[in-house]
């Protein structure tokens, strides 16, 4: 266990003027808190903050934040409060430790909307002040080393929120080699039996080329040397077994296959250098195709910064190259951390200009901002996830502005990087000069213009196509819109016409004091329910007329009996010989979806409950015509899409109407062919509505049935008995 004057020591080698007297008394009194505390190894507990406090002293951090690594579990595990920390340490430190005993309580391994409900919450925590999120991480790396002593499911939960949420922000935040360690510990928690394997086989592959590492080091070293570049360091190293294993599955490669399990770090003194060691190694050795990218030119949004390129160096090996400056590897080992103003020398309050400079944690912000774009939980917890697991590409507007986005992106993703009013009138897209497809997945380097149009509407269908939260979140929000305009303009028909009727005149204004009885936020989301079926009009005329009396008129059922007793179809239209027409009012089906206000029709087929249903309104607006979905029909609505309702059955059980449904028989030209089909119908409580027979052949005859059934389980049913008689060829359904 650390020494108090250990940890001070080590703070002291990298900033000779920390306050000593902060470090010591924030020492003692964790010390005094924890007592005699033990964590689950046995070990007393103070161990655990002084190796946080230890990690951090290793990215060279101030004092407040090593204070804030010793204090950080005062609150939640001890008698220690917000209020006595602030007396003893100042406020900003009190409110540091808080914050972290807020993101202690996180549980971000559980069902999916408190999960996102959670990550919001340790973003937001960790957006005033991201020395919350530096600590945070040092807490995560050393339970995960200690991890050992937890139970097999508490150590399956907690690697998989590491590998989860807070590898991948250590790897946002440009914090690159804690996120290897984190990556490697989970993966060995999560996936044993995986991790042992490769573990193994890298072992056997290391002790097979063991000194090919520090041989290919030294002769890179020469190299470069021999070529007048001094004082380069190189530093080579086996990849770990959570990036080999990853590279094996998203490449569907066998360990054999692997080529690349070498890589090698060259550090040099200044920009200029880098591209010279470059040209030095690609001037002796192979490059392989397509495996550069220059990070120094156009770095990551994390602040990364290097050269990658992938040689077949000695030995015929194929190995990584990263090369960088010393400024550039402190900044990928520490990542945000290596921003502190106090390391350039520069004055200002303490703690003042961390992660100031940083692009990463201009990142953090900007997915802060996001929280009041999301509509729900579940969609921020999306959002966030694509833009933490993503790597990038760079892309250019015409002017040369940078846009960075995750690889994969479409010029749909580009035009919402931009502004999501752009994405949202987006129609075309001109790459490097092009128009090119709205599905083309973007490359690095590509210059962008988008196309726009002022009536355009996002389709449904981007949200597919796009890889981005931002957009993702941008097309659900305009779909949602313009679904809703559409059930607007329909409820608001039927509301008109239900006023109407009760000798009452209809507006917006009349409904605003109704609101708070309808259960609604605005009076468009008012109408919308209306034309969504969800609100009858009746229910919003009497919240706002509560006097209004309704006059009901009883319709007395016809006497005559029609073919095939029809008049058991209560609630439909139909003929019945000699008249011309049923009345109006049995066309009104109960359908979610619309409202008894207006004309309900079936198409000429019929659709019957259980049936994937879709509505057509008339062109003069005045009713609705219900298809069955595999109406080809409706091939001929495929341009008009406003006229196209969302419906679906909604049918109370003791509805005892009857719905059509056509069938089509290829019949064996026989005696008794009609009588035995007849007879199956019957005996299933079905009605024949129609029936045609054309002879199509010498001994077969075509019988197309308009047939009255209650739903599609009892018309199943029919047809499968159908099939059995043998006097039939055929049975099918028509849907035209």
């Amino acid at each position: 266990m650390m020494r108090q004057y250990e940890l001070v020591e080590r703070v002291q080698q990298y900033k000779p003027d920390a306050n000593e007297a902060l470090l010591n008394k924030a020492y003692v009194y964790a010390m005094q808190k924890h007592g005699q505390q033990k964590r689950a190894s046995g070990d007393p507990y103070i161990s655990h903050p002084l190796e946080v406090a230890a990690i951090l002293t290793e990215m060279r951090l101030d004092e407040s934040t090593i204070a804030v690594a010793l204090l950080h579990d005062t609150i939640e595990d001890t008698t220690a409060t917000r209020a006595e920390i602030d007396e003893l340490f100042g406020e900003d430190i009190g409110r540091l430790v808080e914050g972290l005993t807020k993101i202690k309580k996180l549980d971000l391994v559980t069902k999916k909307a408190k999960q996102a409900e959670n990550l919001r919450k340790l973003l937001l925590a960790i957006s005033d002040d991201v020395r919350v999120l530096l600590v945070k991480l040092a807490d995560r790396l050393h339970n995960m080393r200690t991890l050992d002593h937890m139970t097999a499911e508490k150590r399956a939960r907690i690697s998989e929120e590491t590998m989860d949420i807070y590898a991948p922000l250590a790897g946002r935040m440009g914090m690159q080699d804690m996120r290897e360690e984190l990556e490697e510990l989970s993966f060995r928690h999560i996936n044993p039996e995986a991790y042992e394997t490769v573990t193994r086989r890298l072992e056997e592959l290391s002790r097979r080329n063991e000194g090919l590492i520090k041989k290919i080091e030294d002769e890179l070293r020469d190299l470069l040397v021999a070529n007048g570049l001094t004082g380069a360091s190189v530093k080579g190293r086996q990849k770990k077994a959570y990036s080999v294993f990853r590279k094996m599955q998203s490449k569907s490669l066998s360990f054999e296959q692997l080529s690349d399990v070498y890589g090698f770090r060259i550090i040099v003194e200044t920009v200029p250098a880098c591209y010279q060691a470059l040209g030095i190694v690609h001037s002796r050795w192979r490059v392989v195709p397509g495996r550069f990218k220059d990070y120094i030119s156009t770095p990551k949004q994390n602040d990364y910064r290097s050269i990658h390129t992938t040689i077949v160096g000695p030995s015929r090996q194929r190995i990584e190259l990263q090369i960088r400056t010393k400024r550039m590897h402190e900044i990928a080992e520490y990542g945000i951390a290596a921003h502190s103003l106090y390391k350039d020398g520069a004055a200002g309050p303490e703690g003042e200009g961390l992660g100031r400079e940083s692009n990463a944690y201009s990142w953090l912000r900007h997915t802060i901002e996001a929280l009041a774009e999301g509509d729900s939980p579940e969609e921020f917890l999306e959002h966030t996830k694509l833009e933490l697991f993503q790597d990038q590409v760079f892309c250019f507007t015409p002017k040369g502005k940078l846009i960075a986005l995750p690889r994969g992106a479409t010029p749909i993703d580009f035009a919402y990087a931009v502004h999501t009013n752009i994405g949202d009138t987006t129609v075309g897209a001109k790459i490097n000069g092009r128009i090119m497809p709205l599905v083309t997945r973007l490359a690095n380097g590509d210059e962008v213009e988008i196309i726009r149009s002022g009536v355009q509407v996002p389709p449904a269908a981007w949200e597919e196509i796009v890889v981005t939260g931002k957009a993702r979140a941008a097309i659900r929000r305009a779909t949602r819109m313009a679904i809703r305009k559409q059930y607007a303009g329909l409820g608001h028909r039927i509301l008109e016409r239900t006023f109407e009727r009760a000798g009452k005149i209809f507006s917006r204004d009349v409904m605003r004091p109704a609101l708070h009885r309808l259960g609604q936020k605005d009076v468009e989301d008012a109408i919308a329910a209306v034309g969504r079926g969800e609100i009858s009009s009746l229910d919003v005329l009497r919240a706002v007329y509560p006097d209004h009396q309704d006059e009901r008129v009883t319709v007395k059922p016809s006497s005559d009996e029609g073919w095939f007793h029809m008049n058991t179809a209560t609630g439909m239209a139909f003929r019945l010989p000699g008249q011309a027409k049923a009345d109006a009012a049995a066309g009104l089906v109960p359908i979610r979806g619309l409202s008894g206000s207006l004309e309900v029709r079936f198409s000429p087929a019929g659709a019957v409950p259980g049936d994937r249903i879709v509505g057509i309104m008339d062109e003069n607006r005045e009713g609705i015509t219900i298809y069955p979905i595999q109406a080809s029909a409706l091939q001929q609505f495929d341009d008009e899409p406003d006229r196209w309702i969302d419906v679906r059955w909604d049918l109370d059980f003791a509805n005892k109407s009857r719905f059509t449904a056509r069938v089509l028989i290829n019949a064996i030209n026989e005696p008794g062919t009609l009588a035995k089909v007849a007879q199956v119908i019957a005996t299933l409580d079905v009605n024949i509505r129609t029936l045609s027979m054309v002879r199509i052949a010498i001994d077969f005859t075509e019988m197309a049935l308009d047939l009255e059934v209650w739903d599609l389980r009892q018309l199943n049913q029919l047809l499968a008995q159908l099939k059995e008689l043998d006097c039939l060829a055929t049975v099918k359904r028509v849907f035209d």
